[in-house]
């Protein structure tokens, strides 16, 4: 079994409407057609992408958050604060 994640972006749906807003809103240079985004969420899954960004000319842009977010997971939770924001008296 696959999964895959797809985050779309602004697409060109009655989802707007159906919020109150208007598609209009929203720079036309934004907005993919479904059948675009569709083609190139299934080409991201057959190519195995577990996460795909249709509207993401460069797939290293992506890796590279990735690697980033994963760097910082070790330390997100600690029992003291860093140096940086502890008081002169607890330094």
């Amino acid at each position: 079994m696959r999964i895959q994640a797809v985050l779309p972006g602004a697409t060109a749906t009655n989802f707007f409407d159906a919020a109150g807003g208007s598609a209009e809103q929203v720079p036309s240079e934004m907005m993919m057609p479904v059948d675009d985004l569709v083609d190139a969420a299934l080409i991201g899954f057959d190519q195995g992408e577990l996460v795909t960004i249709p509207s993401l000319p460069d797939a290293a842009d992506w890796r590279a958050y990735e690697a980033a977010r994963q760097k910082l997971i070790p330390n997100l939770s600690r029992s003291v604060p860093p140096a940086r924001h502890r008081t002169a008296a607890a330094a």
